[in-house]
């Protein structure tokens, strides 16, 4: 049996337009098998831009 958790992954998530990482958030990688790209707001940009995932942190 898998441990709880164990296909579960953190990441974070970077703009797309200044390529700085915003966000953090969690992903299952059995149920989602490509990378995430949302459309979050940048306070750094002040408007709403898509969202990549980075490498996964520890």
């Amino acid at each position: 049996m898998a441990a709880k958790g164990e296909n579960v992954i953190k990441l974070a998530l970077f703009c797309s337009v200044c390529k700085r990482r915003n966000y953090i958030t969690t992903r299952n990688k059995v149920n989602t098998l490509d990378k995430l790209k949302l459309n979050k707001f940048c306070n750094h940009c002040r408007k709403v831009t898509e969202h990549k995932e980075t490498e996964k942190l520890k």
